[in-house]
């Protein structure tokens, strides 16, 4: 038999076998992994049956599935914001067929800047992109909090501090996380100017989720936000080198297929930005932060990871004079200030922790981790003062006395904990499930007071003895343990109606000083409409726990003129009942892709501590006396505002109220409204050139005399305003074609020029409280940094 005739007689063969797979009727499954042009999965991919009403979604490994008629030509349409759409044209035949699909990005690359896909969120926690801290104006060296700061729902009104409001809550409302660590600050910061660098290192950051609410039961008992931090594991050499007038930074990052390890080193300085205030000292602060990461990865089975931290703080002020003008046109004051002594400040703190995971396969972990943190906390100040409060115009007297201010503060504080944590993932289902147990040690030993004469008599005036105005006394010890529960399981189903993510869950936990156990159910939905799978739909209902740490237990008896510290055995939990409803819409203008996201919210507050913000401390009045409430809706417009950049502008607006003895109050964080702009732009036909701005306006907050009764606090600060730009110039880029071999290895170069206060407002961060003999008040400002110019320099290896 020929050659020719072998192959009519097979051809025959396979179309006589092939007829009976014709003939029949029924269903093909068709099934595959969406992945991006870097190898990396797609979740929540559309994949369309054209000409047909069904459309099923990827899962967060990429895969899918979906059936169509067997025989019948066949064309399947695959699509995700930002990423370019691809169809598949095929004749379903048999009973399954596998089709692994790429979806290229809609990345458009200018220079070092890259426009990531929108990510779909269909939970309470969001992705923030990494590199949108790059080239960022920054005062606190702290660029990760910097850019929580712009998110809807989150404002800061300190540009010296890296803490920040959510919701109408405080600053110790916020849980931050460090790869499944939970982060501490120091205790005695009183002011921004004494605030280090945080641990987060932003050189060392692999993802930024974030939530301003409704966050599942994995995380633990805060009552506002939660900023869940993971550092990257390098893969090859890497290592950056910045510096500034404000500081300086290095960071190393090596790996390979089984080992990984980053250190850097971090140091910041706001001599200079303490230059533009009222106050003329000499100021000496200096911040210190060290750090690495060791990742081990033996096998498929096992993983090691390690990270320690040192972080070391100092701050000296010797001020000199101020003299600050305030008022109005028609009443116009001058306040003048003499001083005399110093205040010297010293905050370490160390943090340890050690994770072994045991990986039972690609979708099963079991993960041990340990951690320690120790503060040790020294506030040391005598400072004299001779002050003149003048009508600024007629240059009469209003006010001529005298101030010292002196404290000796010692806070020592040791927190050990240790967890375990399970993750599964089943058919539809991410099972987690989690325990952990934590020992708390604190000792304080602090002595304040205050003496204030005005006119020649002390104050509060008293013919009989000299009085101080102010006087504290602690010496407090507390040693406690706490554990906690929990159970998560995030279901994800696919109806004909689209997609449907529930998440819900319980948290359990007991602290031993109190005797209380607490427990929180959880549940957030997320939907997306097959109909419309650029809507994204949000909802979460929950009640959420402020578990109080030291600083809320702290209660003040008044005896003999001084105010004692003791702490409240009795104190419990603050709570809040929180309902969450918002979503996202997802478009195209101008050929360009956007997200506008709106969300409302309600939180029911009780057994409520009320408390009061003296500069950056919140100071406790040690007692559930109060309910309250927090409501508000919160707008965001993410995208492309400039080709090729992403840029983004929210807006907030809230009320948060607590009733106090029958009357209520504003919060004194309620900040009514908030608007923010983060904007990036290239110079045209160029790519070296690249500009930041950050831009905020914030409603003031309550504030009223110090050490008051919190009915007194009823006025309200200015509006916090401040526009800061950062101008960036690539000198050296690897892909440069003038770059030889022997300089390729140096893979950029950036300069960069900051403008901070654009515009030279004068922002209020608190009052001094000036009182004259008859007991007027007069309010005298602090004002926060003016205009300053500062220069960058950025090289990434």
């Amino acid at each position: 038999m020929t050659n020719d005739l072998r192959r009519v007689v097979l051809c025959l063969a396979v179309w006589v076998c092939a007829l009976p797979l014709l003939a029949q009727t029924g269903r093909v499954r068709v099934f595959g992994t969406v992945k991006d042009d870097a190898g990396e999965p797609l979740e929540l991919v559309t994949v369309r049956h054209s000409g047909t009403a069904q459309l099923v979604l990827s899962n967060l490994q990429g895969r899918y599935e979906i059936f169509v008629s067997r025989g019948d030509s066949c064309t399947l349409i695959y699509g995700l914001i930002g990423y370019e759409q691809r169809k598949r044209k095929f004749v379903p035949l048999g009973d399954s067929l596998r089709l692994d699909v790429v979806l290229p990005s809609l990345v458009r690359t200018v220079d070092e800047a890259v426009v990531q896909a929108q990510h779909v969120q269909t939970d309470p926690m969001q992705r923030l992109q990494v590199g949108a801290t790059e080239h960022m104006p920054s005062t606190t060296g702290n660029a990760v909090e910097e850019l929580v700061a712009t998110q809807a729902g989150v404002t800061s009104r300190n540009e010296l501090s890296s803490q920040y409001n959510v919701r109408g809550g405080s600053f110790d409302e916020n849980f931050v996380y460090l790869n499944g660590v939970e982060l501490y600050r120091p205790m005695l910061v009183r002011s921004g100017e004494q605030e280090g660098l945080s641990v987060i290192n932003s050189d060392m950051v692999g993802s930024i989720r974030f939530s301003n609410g409704g966050f599942g039961a994995r995380y633990g008992d805060k009552m506002s936000s939660v900023l869940d931090i993971t550092y990257k594991q390098p893969e090859a050499f890497e290592a950056r080198l910045d510096a500034s007038l404000l500081g300086a930074s290095a960071y190393v990052g090596l790996g390979s297929k089984h080992v990984s390890f980053m250190t850097g080193l971090r140091y910041k300085t706001t001599e200079y930005l303490l230059s533009s205030t009222d106050t003329k000292a000499e100021y000496a602060p200096r911040f210190l932060d060290w750090q690495a990461y060791f990742s081990w990865r033996p096998n498929a089975r096992w993983s090691v990871d390690v990270l320690a931290n040192v972080n070391d703080n100092h701050y000296l002020f010797r001020p000199k004079d101020r003299e600050t003008h305030f008022g109005t046109m028609d009443n116009p004051r001058t306040f003048r200030v003499y001083f005399d002594g110093q205040e010297k400040d010293a905050y370490r703190t160390y943090l340890g922790a050690v994770t072994l995971t045991h990986h039972f396969n690609a979708e099963t972990y079991l993960a041990l981790t340990g951690s320690a943190f120790s503060t040790n906390e020294h506030e040391t100040y005598d400072i004299s003062g001779q002050y003149w409060l003048q009508e600024a115009t007629s240059q009469e007297e209003l006010g001529v006395g005298t101030y010292m201010e002196h404290a000796r503060g010692r806070l020592q504080a040791r927190v050990v904990q240790g967890g375990l944590t399970f993750r599964t993932r089943l058919t539809g289902h991410t099972i987690m499930a989690g325990a952990g147990w934590q020992a708390e040690k604190i000792r304080e030993r602090t002595r304040e007071w205050e003496m204030r004469d005005s006119m020649g008599y002390s104050l509060p005036y008293n013919p009989e003895q000299l009085s101080l105005i102010y006087s504290l006394s602690a010496h407090e010890e507390i040693n406690t343990t706490r554990w906690h529960l929990y159970a998560q399981d995030m279901w994800r189903m696919h109806p004909a109606a689209g997609l449907l993510n529930v998440t819900y869950g319980v948290r359990l936990s007991h602290w031993s000083w109190n005797g209380e156990t607490l427990v929180s159910p959880r549940l957030s939905l997320g939907f997306i409409p097959a109909a419309a799978d650029s809507w994204t739909l949000r909802g979460a209902i929950g009640m959420y726990y402020q578990a109080p740490f030291y600083k809320e237990l702290r209660d003040t008896t008044m005896a003999g003129g001084i105010s004692t510290v003791r702490l409240n055995k009795d104190i419990r939990a603050q709570r809040s009942w929180q309902v969450i409803v918002g979503g996202d819409y997802s478009f195209k203008a101008l050929d360009r892709p956007f997200r506008f996201t709106a969300e409302a919210y309600y939180k029911n507050l009780s057994r409520l501590i009320p408390y009061s913000v003296s500069g950056v401390r919140t100071v406790y009045l040690g007692h559930n006396m109060a309910k309250g409430y927090a409501v508000g809706v919160d707008f965001k417009l993410f995208g492309e505002f400039v080709p090729g950049t992403d840029s983004w502008v929210t807006l907030s607006i809230m009320q948060t109220r607590e009733q106090i003895d029958g009357t209520w109050l504003p919060r004194p964080t309620d900040g009514r409204y908030a608007l923010s702009l983060f904007f990036t732009d290239y110079f045209p036909g160029t790519t070296r050139w690249k500009l930041t701005l950050k831009a905020a306006v914030a409603d003031g907050l309550p504030f009223g005399p110090p050490h008051s009764e919190r009915a007194n606090q009823r006025f309200r600060a200015p509006a916090y305003k401040r526009v800061d730009v950062g101008m960036s110039y690539r000198l050296l880029g690897s892909d440069d074609e003038h770059t030889t071999a022997r300089r390729r290895f140096v893979n950029s170069i950036w300069l960069g020029v900051d403008a901070f206060n654009l515009f030279g407002i004068s922002n209020v961060s608190s009052y001094y409280w000036v009182t004259d003999i008859t007991g007027t008040r007069y309010a005298v400002p602090n004002y926060l940094t003016g205009r300053l110019i500062s220069a960058r320099i950025s090289i990434a290896f």
